[in-house]
């Protein structure tokens, strides 16, 4: 007997989800944006030896944002890192992000598989 429960990702309130897939390239992308524009509280378990990761100490209990705008997934190891970018281009354009008096800066977080060698390192 299971003692969890399956909840369905169309039971998060307030987030959005997009995904892409590359099937050339076997990669793709998932994001998750906070359907508030204020952010949403995360955490962070780092796991392997060389994570590649952009903004993961923002997730730490001790960092000042208390919330982040964003959260993707994706391929290319370190070069996939790149997405976050287009993220904080979208959550910019959208008026997005920490309010820092001069500008509101999107905090996006990453974190990327390696998965150059699965058929082709050239797809990003």
């Amino acid at each position: 007997m299971n003692n969890f429960e399956i909840i369905s990702v169309n039971d998060i309130p307030n987030i959005n989800i997009g995904q892409f897939e590359d099937w050339e390239g076997a990669t793709g992308v998932t994001v998750f944006l906070s359907g508030n524009p204020n952010g949403m509280p995360a955490g962070l378990s780092i796991r392997g030896g060389g994570p590649a990761a952009r903004e993961s100490q923002l997730l730490n209990p001790l960092a000042a944002a208390k919330t982040v705008h964003a959260i993707a997934f994706a391929g290319g190891s370190a070069y996939g890192l790149r997405t976050s970018e287009g993220i904080m281009s979208y959550l910019e354009d959208n008026d997005i992000g920490f309010d820092v008096g001069v500008a509101k800066v999107p905090l996006v977080c990453q974190s990327d598989l390696f998965d150059l060698t699965v058929l082709t390192a050239k797809k990003r």
